[in-house]
């Protein structure tokens, strides 16, 4: 079977989702956190001025694409 990502906005659907755990239907379980973002949420509490995901990301991206351009 195929697995989704929902965010529930309702509490009566987390309800709903809880009854259709109850009768096997459906199977929840919590999404890992990566190694990655343990690592940069520690760094976080130690550090001012820690970069953010998604600045970590643009650096990344524009790395590889000097690297690939090169090619």
């Amino acid at each position: 079977m195929g697995a989704i990502k929902i965010e529930i906005l309702n509490p009566k659907a987390l309800e709903m989702i809880e009854l259709m755990q109850d009768l096997k239907l459906i199977k929840v379980s919590e999404e890992p956190i990566s190694n990655l973002k343990k690592y940069l949420e520690t760094m976080r509490l130690n550090s001012e001025n820690a970069p953010t995901l998604d600045e970590i990301t643009e650096i990344t991206e524009m790395v590889r694409s000097e690297r690939y351009a090169k090619k």
